[in-house]
């Protein structure tokens, strides 16, 4: 398939466009986007990246919220789940993680299939119904480990969603098996994946990777593996990570690029824009002169819904956010809060201050107290109970 091209050229500082301005775009304003908005019209890029440069936060809230609402209602989904992260050594060395170790660096660990048991065996007494597994590229483990791992969760219960494995994982173990991606994915789901998530994305735009985790995986490759993985049948989410050293311009290429390969998987479940976390990580920005605070993660939220008119779910991740924002955010377009999570080690390790686990009972009345209706899902978006 042909895509537009992933962030080629120099990086333009924010507020310039991809491409020059028509008279068209000159012509662009609130109550135009708005008229779109209302009318169902799907809004372009120049329009998205006059959204981000625009301060008014409220209106473009408002715009979010009637979108989302025609959507999904009043409705907020959230989950009962379980991290997993069973390994923080890696190959590569990004810029941005807090999380990965070599073999030799204290704290260096990865579980055995003991230990992974053990927590899945917790997670179903605590009434979880998604296992979500991610981890570093460690250089030893072999393409049999993986599938050993997901067949002790399925183990532990069949009831269990295994979601796991980010695209850059998938690409990794490929090579490690030396298959396909086809063939890597059938092995994977035979043992008992179920779903992936999202993760890798981070800013697809050349120039950006190429600072901030130059190891990875191209957004070429990204968008390739999840074009597999949606034709192999399964699920997947998308993300972006936002607040480092990219421009407007480059979050509004991400998303269209998501959007494209939406139009022709219909495989993504849901958006979650992950806000940067500087503390711990070696990517010392300082002041972070791609962030704007709070008014930020809402105004990135709300363009992300009304921009990705056809994903169905925008999550705001609260482990990245905070709780404060998160619920927020239900009123700026937000229809999910992922879940009770527990033990999430990536965010954390890079210094988020969030706790690590959030109980059903706070997660329902974070929903109810913000005037919506909590509804538990699994990890298909099938609803399980609504509160």
């Amino acid at each position: 398939m042909e895509r537009g091209n992933v962030g080629a050229g120099q990086a333009l500082p924010k507020g310039e466009a991809c491409l020059a301005p028509t008279k068209k775009d000159m012509m662009i304003s609130l109550s135009s986007i708005a008229e779109k908005v209302r009318t169902g019209q799907r809004i372009s890029d120049a329009e998205a990246l006059f959204l981000f440069e625009s301060r008014d936060l409220l209106e473009i809230g408002e715009l979010a919220a009637f979108a989302n609402e025609r959507k999904n209602g009043a409705r907020v989904f959230f989950n009962v789940n379980r991290h997993i992260n069973h390994t923080n050594i890696c190959v590569n060395r990004c810029g941005f993680c807090a999380f990965s170790r070599t073999a030799d660096q204290p704290g260096a660990y990865v579980y055995d299939l003991r230990e992974i048991e053990e927590r899945a065996r917790q997670a179903l007494a605590q009434g979880a119904t998604e296992i979500h597994m991610v981890g570093g590229l460690h250089p030893d483990l072999p393409f049999g480990f993986y599938l050993e791992m997901l067949r002790t969760v399925k183990g532990v219960s069949p009831a269990l969603h295994v979601k796991a494995f980010t695209a850059v994982e998938i690409d990794y173990l490929a090579k490690l098996a030396g298959l396909s991606l086809a063939e890597t994915l059938h092995e994977l789901k035979q043992a008992g994946l179920g779903s992936l998530p999202g993760g890798g994305a981070e800013i697809l735009a050349a120039e950006v990777r190429q600072q901030l985790c130059p190891e990875k995986i191209s957004g070429e490759r990204w968008l390739a593996v999840m074009e597999e993985v949606h034709r192999a049948g399964l699920k997947s989410n998308a993300t972006m990570l936002y607040g480092h050293i990219e421009s407007y311009r480059h979050r509004v290429d991400h998303m269209r690029l998501l959007r494209e390969l939406q139009n022709e998987t219909g495989g993504f479940q849901v958006f979650i824009p992950l806000a940067f976390q500087p503390e711990n990580t070696p990517l010392k920005l300082g002041r972070r002169p791609g962030y704007g605070g709070g008014v930020d993660d809402l105004k990135t939220l709300a363009i992300s819904r009304i921009y990705l008119d056809n994903f169905a779910h925008i999550k705001a991740y609260w482990v990245m956010l905070g709780e404060k924002i998160a619920q927020v955010s239900l009123a700026f377009g937000v229809n999910d809060l992922d879940g009770t999570v527990v033990e999430e080690r990536i965010g954390h390790d890079a210094g988020a201050s969030s706790p690590q686990a959030m109980g059903r009972e706070e997660i329902v009345t974070m929903i109810s107290k913000a005037g919506r209706i909590p509804v538990e899902r699994d990890t298909l978006y099938n609803e399980l109970r609504v509160y």
